[in-house]
């Protein structure tokens, strides 16, 4: 890897960089290969989405979709099947970098079936069936983080699997993140699991918190509103990244890591631009900081790779302005309460929609292979 590209600037500045994608054709054309050579990727994430996309594409998918067809294989355990089988896959290719890092990176995420999003039973149940099935020490399970998600991530991460936590939009979400991840190194530590081989990453969006503000305050109208669009996403994630030093530098966190445990990163998610007027940068190189993960669609991390100026950490003496932000949006009658409720729910809509997406994806496929047959 050159240590001259700004992706290279960004590694060394402490963000972890991992692409939001994964397809079979990334894997075995050595694609993916080439982005952790040539551009600092140390990790993956995925969800239904980037499933169904990578299925609709070429030939990749093909064999093992006949396959489970003249297996006469469900729909949801051909899914299950599929993208497990993709994880492994890449955790596998993964794998140095996850031995080089001890265990930090080289993380390959899979989701719990999105309509189980307020469903704690269930979750973990799912949960415990993915990592199973993967089978692999550097996979995370990604697990909403609804109020029921909350009771999920705790009791998965007592089972010593590690946890992706999704869909964080509120400090006060981030803060019982937090606290559900300790409770459950608690409980693992207790049921004398080794603390030290379970990770979290809690994932915070940036992108949509802007483009749901932006548009109330563009229904204000005033110059004053007007002035503050664009502004809430980075705001709100560097107040997270406060969050984030504070709940690990207590006592509580201070006893576990001492045990061995490994603190729960901050990752930005949600960091492509919508807004084509805004830098595409912007959710990068505005958020730098020590012991962070930043995943990224390929096209911002080719914008990076080609263009991204990387000043050095640009989130921790930034507090105070990122607190007059949020002042700034209340004075202008903007509920920060109900814009993260309503991202929220909005995001695990989202979720299920692409999740039924794939299933039609996989349905189409599996008549179609049994019809060549």
């Amino acid at each position: 890897m050159t240590e001259t590209t700004p992706l290279a600037q960004l590694s060394a500045a402490g963000v972890s960089i991992w692409l939001d994608d994964l397809s079979r054709e990334r894997i075995t054309s050595g694609g993916l290969k080439n982005l952790i050579a040539e551009k600092n990727v140390v990790g993956v994430t995925t969800n239904p989405t980037i499933f169904a996309g990578a299925l609709s594409k070429g030939e990749a998918y093909t064999e093992q979709v006949a396959l489970l067809a003249a297996a006469g294989t469900g729909v949801h355990d051909a899914v299950f099947e599929i993208t497990t089988d993709d994880v492994a896959a890449a955790s596998d290719l993964f794998r140095p970098v996850y031995d080089r890092t001890n265990g930090l990176d080289g993380r390959v995420s899979i989701e719990v079936e999105p309509t189980l999003a307020h469903d704690a039973a269930g979750t973990i149940a799912a949960a415990r069936q993915l990592w199973a099935k993967v089978d692999r020490p550097n996979a995370l399970i990604k697990i909403p983080a609804t109020i029921e998600g909350l009771e999920a991530i705790t009791e998965t991460i007592a089972a010593g699997i590690s946890v992706n936590v999704t869909l964080i939009f509120s400090l006060e979400r981030h803060r019982q993140v937090i606290n559900a991840y300790l409770t459950g190194l608690e409980k693992a530590r207790a049921a004398g699991i080794d603390i030290s081989t379970i990770h979290s990453v809690a994932s915070f969006f940036v992108s949509r918190v802007d483009t749901e503000i932006d548009k109330r305050l563009e229904a204000v109208g005033t110059a004053e509103a007007l002035a503050l669009k664009s502004k809430a996403g980075v705001a709100n994630a560097r107040l997270a990244y406060q969050v984030y030093e504070q709940a690990f530098d207590s006592e509580r966190a201070r006893v576990l890591i001492g045990a061995g445990a490994n603190k729960q990163r901050p990752l930005w998610a949600s960091t492509g631009v919508k807004d084509p007027s805004l830098p595409d940068t912007l959710y990068v190189t505005e958020l730098v900081a020590p012991e962070v993960v930043n995943t990224m669609p390929e096209k911002t991390l080719d914008a990076t790779f080609d263009h991204g100026v990387i000043a050095g950490d640009t989130i921790t003496g930034n507090y105070d302005d990122a607190n007059a932000v949020l002042d700034a949006l209340a004075a202008q009658g903007i509920s920060y309460d109900d814009v993260t409720r309503v991202l929220e729910a909005e995001g695990v809509s989202k979720f299920i929609v692409s999740w039924n997406e794939l299933l039609d994806t996989v349905t189409a496929a599996l008549e179609a292979a049994r019809a060549r047959r």
